[in-house]
C-alpha cells in the first residue's frame, strides 16, 4: 500500500511540475512577444480604417430686395422679380486613418495573461471634393442676373464646410476601432494570447466635438 501512495505523489508531482513549466513558458513568451507586437504595429504605419464617399445637394434661393431706412426706420422690401434657385450636386471623400508610426510600448499594457493596447488618436481627412457641373440645375427668371462663379464658388464652399461638420455623425471613430481590431486580434493570438484577454481601445471616448477638432481637409480634386 505504502507503495502505490509513493508512486500517485511522484505523479502528482510530476503533473504539477508540468503545468507551473507551461505556465512560465507561456508568460515568457507572451512577454517576449511585446517588443515584436511593437515593431510589427509600427510596420503598418497609416491604417486607413475607412474611407465614406458622401453625396450632398447644395442649394440656394434668394430674392432681390431693396434694403435701407427712413426717418430711423429699417425697410427690406423683396422687389417682384422672381427668385433665383440653384442645386449644386458635390461628391465628396472622407478618410479615416490611424498612424502607428510612434506606437510603443506607451501603448501596451499587460497584466497577466490580459492585454490591453490603446490605439493612437484617431486621423480623419476630407481628401477630396468634386461638382458635377452638368448636373447643376438653376432656375434664374428674366429680370436676374445669374449665378457669377464667385457666387457658385462661394455655395460649394459653404457645402464643403457643412460636410466637414456632418463627418462626427458618420461613426468614423468607431470604424478605426474596429478596423483596428481586425488587424490586432490575430496578430495578438499568434504570440499566445487568448482573443477573450484582449482589449483594443482608444485612449478616450471621443466627442463630436473632439472628431471635429482632428479633421483635416486635404482637396485633391475639385
Amino acid at each position: 500500500m505504502r507503495d502505490y501512495l509513493i508512486i500517485l505523489v511522484v505523479i502528482v508531482s510530476l503533473f504539477s511540475c508540468s503545468d507551473s513549466a507551461e505556465q512560465l513558458q507561456k508568460n515568457q513568451l507572451t512577454q517576449d512577444s511585446i517588443p515584436k507586437l511593437i515593431m510589427q504595429v509600427q510596420k503598418s504605419a497609416k491604417l486607413y480604417t475607412a474611407e465614406i464617399q458622401v453625396h450632398k445637394i447644395i442649394t440656394h434661393d434668394d430674392d432681390l430686395k431693396i434694403k435701407g431706412s427712413i426717418l430711423q426706420q429699417n425697410f427690406d422690401i423683396p422687389l417682384p422679380l422672381g427668385s433665383r434657385k440653384v442645386a449644386i450636386p458635390m461628391d465628396a471623400t472622407v478618410k479615416a486613418y490611424i498612424d502607428f508610426a510612434n506606437f510603443s510600448e506607451k501603448n501596451v499594457k499587460r497584466e497577466g495573461e490580459k492585454i490591453e493596447i490603446i490605439l493612437p488618436d484617431p486621423q480623419v481627412e476630407l481628401t477630396s471634393t468634386r461638382i458635377n457641373h452638368d448636373d447643376v440645375k438653376k432656375h434664374v427668371p428674366l429680370f436676374r442676373s445669374n449665378f457669377s462663379d464667385k457666387e457658385l464658388a462661394d455655395y460649394s464652399l459653404q457645402g464643403r464646410k457643412a460636410i466637414v461638420n456632418d463627418i462626427p455623425k458618420m461613426g468614423v471613430v468607431k470604424m478605426a476601432q474596429e478596423s483596428a481590431t481586425r488587424m490586432l486580434v490575430p496578430m495578438l493570438q499568434q504570440m499566445g494570447y487568448e482573443e477573450s484577454n484582449i482589449t483594443i481601445t482608444f485612449r478616450k471616448d471621443f466627442s463630436e466635438k473632439d472628431v471635429l477638432s482632428i479633421i483635416k481637409v486635404n482637396i485633391e480634386g475639385k
